[in-house]
């Protein structure tokens, strides 16, 4: 279990010294709390959660309202970690002042200690619009999911020349923004290793490889609680979906042949209340 919240201070450390950071997505109180014991040094409240616990196709559809009503939930579970929320769809795009009150909403009303917003030089003003208001920022660069439609999908980003120039620019407009740390999504293993050798602040990447300074994985892929599909970064460390499936059949078939629930599932009641209470009932029909 994490008992010291990390800072932007001390993830910088751990670059420096080069021990990994461990990061994982939540969006409930269980998952916090199993992330948090699990010894996380950050969670992610990622607006990914539009598609593994809300069920849409994207991440598109997800709110403001959305992700302040989940990150509350999870920084009620978890209290010793340091709390990530991803800024969703249009909520940095408008106007700058929209922009600032946004991540303010995500500090103030649900608790985080950042957020993460999606982009590179495209939102250099309002990285650092958010920075001067004293609010800690991650970057998101490589595959964007909110750029899912533009993009053609979701596939791995940085394979050719200008492409790859391009995100590794954007990786030091960010540090230069004032952004903490950078997520780095579906690029290639050398680029990203290139970018986090470059840069002083901490890379964690999902589908980048092993050369970033840490890693972040969507937990319900992690432990297996879904039977949807897993991306080729991902790794499973548990089959929780077959566990859960199991026993809800057992519960199932328990119920239907009068087992559950036996005897000591229930309540007594004194002897004398219950003769009263018949013989009242009786008397009424």
């Amino acid at each position: 279990m994490t008992t010291t919240k990390a800072t932007t201070i001390s993830l910088r450390a751990m670059k420096k010294e080069q021990r990994k950071i461990v990061m994982l997505t939540a969006y409930d109180y269980p998952t916090a709390r199993v992330a948090e014991e699990g010894g996380a040094d950050m969670i992610l409240v990622g607006d990914s959660l539009g598609m593994v616990v809300l069920g849409y196709d994207t991440t598109l559809p997800v709110t403001m309202e959305d992700m302040i009503h989940h990150t509350k939930a999870v920084t009620r579970g978890s209290k010793h970690t340091m709390i990530v929320t991803d800024l969703p769809f249009l909520s940095y795009h408008i106007s700058t002042p929209e922009t600032v009150r946004n991540a303010g909403r995500l500090i103030q009303e649900g608790f985080a200690d950042a957020v993460k917003l999606e982009g590179g030089r495209e939102v250099l003003d309002q990285v650092q619009a958010i920075v001067r208001a004293g609010i800690p920022v991650v970057g998101h660069i490589g595959l964007q999911p909110q750029m899912v439609n533009q993009l053609g999908g979701f596939k791995v980003q940085g394979k050719d020349y200008e492409s790859a120039l391009r995100i590794y620019e954007d990786a030091l407009l960010l540090q230069e923004a004032g952004c903490f740390a950078i997520v780095l999504e579906c690029v290639p293993t050398p680029l990203a290793r290139l970018i986090s050798e470059h840069l002083t602040i901490p890379t964690i990447g999902i589908g980048a490889g092993e050369g970033t300074d840490g890693q972040v994985l969507v937990i319900h892929d992690m432990l297996g609680i879904t039977d949807r599909y897993l991306p080729k970064f991902a790794k499973k460390y548990g089959e929780l979906f077959t566990d859960m499936t199991t026993a809800v059949e057992s519960y199932v078939q328990e119920v239907r042949d009068h087992v559950f629930p036996g005897t000591e599932h229930g309540f007594k009641m004194n002897d004398d209340v219950l003769e009263r209470l018949q013989n009242e009932i009786t008397q009424r029909s």
